[in-house]
């Protein structure tokens, strides 16, 4: 039977899948627009399981900043390989999941999961996620997101598409709120300030160079100034305000604060696949695998 043009297009609005694809199941259903969708789920959701085992440590930071810079999301989303990350395709979903995360402020992921990709659009992440699969030929996921509403001013930075961070200000300008972001990104600080670092984490790494000087096999008072100072740098390097500036090493960041009479209230820092292990495997086999459509 013939489909019309606007039942393929309601059909990919529906399902989020390609042209050729919904034009099939249109066909084999006789135009049975609920048995198509059935068809078509039933499709990406074998093909998605199939890719379902596959480790995917690479991908993309999705981001959304507000034209007024006070709503702002970052999304991780892993892909099997870079070359997949790189896509328009991919990095489409990406950015549309993040700019999702900012305008309904989800609970969780599953929350986020849930939602509607786009406004009037009918495919939900999830099912926009299996036609991406369908797509690509990768195991595709979103990992993660932050959101920030801020009643100052953010700043957001994506390097390379590996690395994403928000930085929510106060005080300070456009400007200092992009560079800040693109320090985080560089200097991969923890924690605003050494206040923040857990008692814990300070006795560990202090036990750790205590051991370390005893080495040494210097007076005890020398010792205890050596682990002072190894603290006090460790710290340094942990912590936003300690670090010297990325744009100007002669001064710190807490120091680029004051000058500009700004504070810090928080920032978050991705990157592409940390903690996530990667399987070791024969390369050559893994793109034959995929050339096969395994």
């Amino acid at each position: 039977m013939s489909v019309s043009a606007q039942q393929v297009k309601e059909l990919r609005e529906r399902t989020g899948l390609g042209m050729m694809e919904c034009k099939t199941a249109l066909t084999e259903t006789h135009g049975d627009m609920e048995a198509a969708a059935e068809l078509l789920r039933k499709r990406a959701g074998a093909k998605v399981e199939k890719k379902a085992g596959r480790i995917a440590a690479d991908g993309g930071i999705g981001l959304y900043l507000s034209p007024d810079r006070k709503l702002a999301a970052v999304a991780e989303v892993n892909s099997e390989t870079d070359f997949v990350a790189k896509g328009e395709d991919f990095m489409g979903f990406a950015n549309a999941v993040a700019a999702r995360a900012a305008a309904a402020n989800p609970a969780d992921l599953d929350a986020l999961m849930n939602l509607p990709l786009t406004d009037g659009a009918g495919a939900s992440v999830a099912r926009a996620r299996e036609a991406l699969v369908m797509k690509l030929g990768e195991n595709i996921g979103v990992r993660r997101f932050e959101r920030y509403a801020a009643g100052g001013r953010i700043g957001a930075y994506v390097h390379g598409r590996k690395i994403g961070v928000l930085v929510e200000l106060e005080g300070g300008d456009e400007g200092l709120a992009r560079d800040l972001a693109m320090h985080i990104a560089a200097s991969k600080p923890e924690y605003v300030s050494r206040a923040e670092v857990p008692a814990a984490q300070i006795e560990k790494e202090k036990a750790i160079f205590a051991e370390q000087a005893k080495v040494s096999g210097k007076p005890a008072e020398i010792i205890e100034k050596m682990v002072l100072g190894r603290v006090n740098k460790y710290l340094n390097e942990i912590a936003l305000l300690g670090q010297p500036f990325v744009k100007d090493p002669d001064t710190t960041v807490e120091k680029l604060l004051k000058s500009a009479d700004a504070k810090v209230v928080r920032f978050v820092r991705y990157e592409v696949g940390e903690g996530i292990e990667k399987r070791a495997g024969d390369f050559a086999a893994e793109v034959m695998a995929q050339v096969r459509g395994g």
